[in-house]
């Protein structure tokens, strides 16, 4: 040991004496000319103003984070959090989801936010923690399909009307037990922690929640991008819902349910081994309790069988699959993730996805757009970074009340945008559905002008874990996989279309040439009983109909009719009557 130790020192001081070195005292004067006239100020000046800060700080500070830019927006952000966490929380309880909207106009210009649902209620110890304290809630830890996520949303609404009206929202709750309390919930900023005021209890029949809030910065219209057209596609993508708006003019909209079954619950998830990078293998791993990194892997991981370790056994033979799963090493983690890569899978388990369904989208097309044609894809599920697993769901419509309104009047194509239900209407130019409709080739579906027709497309993500851009939730991060399999269930939609579309134009061509050759009839039928002295004109048009339909069938299907076969027809008709005649 200490020839190797010496050996290691000789090399040291002999690279340390091939690399040319300034004199100290040079260096100093340097470093005194370069500062020259500038006083020196010291780490501990810098660092005085070493502070700590609060999510609830970071987000007062960066509110367009959440959604809250632009008046339009904002309003719409809160009604967006407000009526997901009611679906997610009547869907939870197995409840059918009513859900009343009511915004009004008040004198100093501010608009107070009312939001009702049947649900389960939140108990009173967990009032002040869902709604006025960020990252707290019963979603972020779960790996099971939500429409909400990080447990900001709510807090977040609740913030917005602190620092902008200087006012807490009021909250009304009740889980069913005739025990009903009310209370203001403000948040601090400074501890990202809930402020109960005036909270009251007493009896009565009443289950749910009911929120509302004062709000500032905040404008309502009926734009592209306002609550009634947030809700209006909430009902599209929720056929179990019935939604109520009450707009500021006191117009009342309902949105009727289309079906009466509630979604079933979803089931909690475990990662797919396709697609776990090597930080979470290593995250797993040491806070796993088993005893063995093999048996780690077949009980945290979906698909992971005893015949999958033997296989992993043989692509990574200098790992020991008897150790303790906490002691699994950086590069041994990279190794199995590498090798999770050359193993044949099963595809993920449906189980935790609650898709919504081909027959519901139809039924939520047709009762909302009212189309002349419907087509639906439903993909199988895929997994995307980190295990994730996924499943994408396209619908198009064409004609009816499809397509979206111009300036100009005229109609053109509208995407619809959703993550497990929930609309999106903002952030469309970086999200993953915007980036699968740009890359297809719509000419090869005979759709070249599809920019302007009358056509909508309903593209919904299914996951346990959205990939969000941000925490405003409003555009999909165009995860390479996720991209793809929007891209297939686009083209398959798309080639629907197209063979209803050119379906269509077929038989317009055929009736147009069959009206073309049956034009002579009408006449001879009318002038033959004349000439034969037997059978009326309507049994006449109807033998030369008979004739003519068995004879140029195929005819009817091909392109315009020339002149010489209009004019052989006109003879082989003339024929056809001299034929009935004798």
């Amino acid at each position: 040991m200490e020839d190797k130790k010496d050996l290691s020192l000789n090399i040291m001081s002999e690279a340390n004496a091939a690399v040319p070195k300034e004199p100290v005292q040079n260096a100093e004067a340097k470093s005194t000319a370069i500062t020259a006239g500038v006083e020196e100020v010291k780490s501990q000046e810098i660092f005085s103003e070493f502070r700590e800060h609060s999510v609830a700080e970071f987000f007062k500070k960066n509110r367009q984070m959440l959604g809250f830019s632009g008046k339009v927006r904002s309003l719409t952000t809160l009604v967006h959090e407000y009526v997901t966490n009611s679906l997610d929380a009547c869907e939870e309880a197995k409840i059918l989801p009513n859900i009343y909207v009511k915004i009004d106009t008040l004198p100093d210009g501010h608009l107070r936010l009312y939001v009702e649902d049947n649900g389960p209620g939140i108990p009173k110890q967990f009032i002040g923690k869902a709604l006025g304290q960020m990252l707290a809630g019963t979603k972020f830890h779960r790996f099971v399909q939500q429409r909400g996520q990080q447990g900001i949303g709510a807090a977040g609404c609740t913030m917005y009307a602190q620092i902008t009206t200087g006012k807490p929202v009021h909250v009304r709750s009740s889980t069913g037990d005739n025990n009903i309390y009310e209370c203001d919930i403000a948040v601090d900023l400074k501890t990202n922690s809930p402020k109960i005021s005036n909270m009251v209890e007493y009896t009565g029949k009443y289950r749910g929640l009911t929120v509302i809030g004062e709000f500032g910065e905040v404008k309502y219209d009926k734009s592209e991008y306002s609550p009634f057209e947030y809700l209006k596609a909430t009902a599209l993508a929720n056929p179990h819902a019935q939604i109520t708006m009450v707009e500021p003019n006191g117009e009342r909209t309902v949105f009727q349910r289309a079906h009466s079954e509630v979604p079933d619950r979803p089931k909690p998830a475990q990662p797919h081994p396709l697609g776990v990078t090597t930080d979470d293998l290593i995250n797993y791993s040491h806070h796993s309790k088993e005893r063995k990194l093999s048996s780690f892997l077949t009980t945290n991981f979906a698909r992971v069988s005893d015949a999958k370790i033997e296989e992993l056994k043989k692509l990574c033979p200098s790992i020991n699959f008897d150790k303790m799963p906490r002691e699994l090493k950086w590069e041994e983690a990279e190794a199995l993730v590498n090798a999770f890569k050359q193993i044949k899978w099963i595809a993920p388990s449906a189980d935790p996805l609650r898709p919504i369904g081909k027959e519901q989208i139809e039924k939520a097309l047709k009762n909302v757009l009212q189309p002349e044609f419907i087509s639906v894809s439903e993909r199988s599920p895929k997994v995307f970074r980190g295990g994730v697993p996924f499943l994408v769901e396209v619908g198009i419509a064409y004609k009816g009340k499809a397509g979206r309104q111009k300036a100009d009047g005229t109609v053109g194509l509208d995407v619809k945008r959703f993550a497990n239900r929930a609309p999106l209407l903002f952030d469309a130019g970086g999200c993953a559905t915007m980036e699968a409709v740009k890359t297809i080739d719509w000419g090869r579906y005979g759709l070249k002008d599809i920019e302007n027709m009358p056509v909508t497309l309903f593209m919904n993500l299914v996951s346990v874990h959205v990939p969000y851009t941000s925490a405003g939730k409003q555009a999909i991060s165009p995860e390479e996989e996720i991209v793809e399999e929007f891209r297939y269930a686009i083209m398959e939609v798309a080639r629907d279309l197209d063979r209803y579309i050119s379906g269509k134009i077929r038989d317009e061509q055929r009736e147009a040439r069959k009206k073309a050759i049956l034009r002579y009839v009408k006449q001879l039928a009318s002038d033959l009983p004349y000439l034969a002295g037997e059978k009326t004109p309507e049994e006449l048009e109807k033998k030369l109909i008979q004739i003519i339909e068995s004879k140029y069938s195929k005819i009817f299907e091909k392109g315009r009719l020339s002149q010489d076969e209009e004019k052989k027809i006109k003879k082989d008709i003339e024929n056809a009557a001299e034929d009935l005649e004798e």
